[in-house]
């Protein structure tokens, strides 16, 4: 791909990164190339990868050419598409990926962020699982253990998957809606309109309903085709979890489930 880097073209323009100017390389051109292609939108012609990337047309048109001459773009008349070498060369970088080690790093900045201590769950039919924590070092926590099983229909983490995945809601209601944490009865109607509302605000906030004296705010991870693969959020004693501190914590949340999606595919 010789003659597609340091043309005078390519390389000229300066893009400002904060006080200082850096010139505009040509692989900066080329990951807007590939962003142009989604799961939605796999093959496009050439006056849409040039309307999506904003380049010049005559310098989009060369490095589309290039891109397809290495592999890395296919072509099948006038639609362009991510070449099979390119996925085969991608498919190191996605071996032995797993989900709870990505979630490490970003659980702990979570609890260290929201100061309170963080988990990641996963669903398994009528049920969620806590499959890695990140507790927070106080006096007094919210008591998780990694492998607890809890209903979807009570908790934070259990109504992002109500509100995100149509099966879950499916095989929650198959199980039967049993009481909350305080003996209270859940209402299909009052459970519809909360997860309604977790759909509207991107996030859930619980009091008390799991047990007495918790509190717990969850926001959805989704993977690359766009289907909630977990619940990240975090969980408190109801001292220091109230509805202010929750308005407080859920940006927290949500930034770091937009953080682990991403890292697992996801693309807006």
């Amino acid at each position: 791909m010789a003659d597609v880097a340091n043309t005078p073209e390519d390389s000229g323009g300066t893009e400002t990164s904060g006080s200082s100017a850096r010139p505009i390389l040509v692989l900066q051109k080329i990951r807007r190339i590939f962003e142009c292609f989604t799961l939605e939108d796999p093959e496009l012609g050439l006056r849409e990868i040039v309307g999506r990337t904003g380049l010049p047309a005559s310098t989009c048109q060369r490095l589309v050419q290039n891109l397809v001459s290495e592999g890395f773009l296919s072509r099948d008349g006038d639609v362009y598409r991510i070449g099979l070498g390119m996925v085969r060369w991608a498919a190191p970088g996605t071996y032995g990926m797993d989900l709870v080690k990505l979630a490490r790093p970003v659980l702990d900045e979570l609890r260290d962020v929201a100061g309170e201590t963080s988990f990641l769950q996963v669903r398994d039919g009528p049920h969620r699982t806590i499959v890695s924590l990140s507790e927070v070092r106080n006096v007094v926590i919210q008591r998780f253990t990694v492998g607890m099983v809890m209903p979807l229909h009570v908790g934070s983490a259990g109504k992002v998957f109500l509100a995100y995945d149509p099966d879950a809601w499916r095989d929650a209601i198959e199980n039967g809606l049993r009481t909350r944490g305080d003996n209270r009865a859940v209402s299909l109607d009052d459970l519809q309109r909360e997860v309604a509302g977790v759909r509207e605000a991107g996030y859930s906030a619980t009091f008390e309903e799991r047990a007495v004296g918790a509190g717990s705010l969850s926001a959805p991870v989704f993977d690359m085709d766009r289907s909630v693969a977990a619940a990240i959020g975090v969980g408190a004693p109801i001292q220091r979890f109230t509805e202010a501190d929750a308005e407080r914590i859920a940006p927290r949340v949500v930034s770091a489930a937009k953080q682990l999606s991403a890292s697992i595919g996801y693309r807006e």
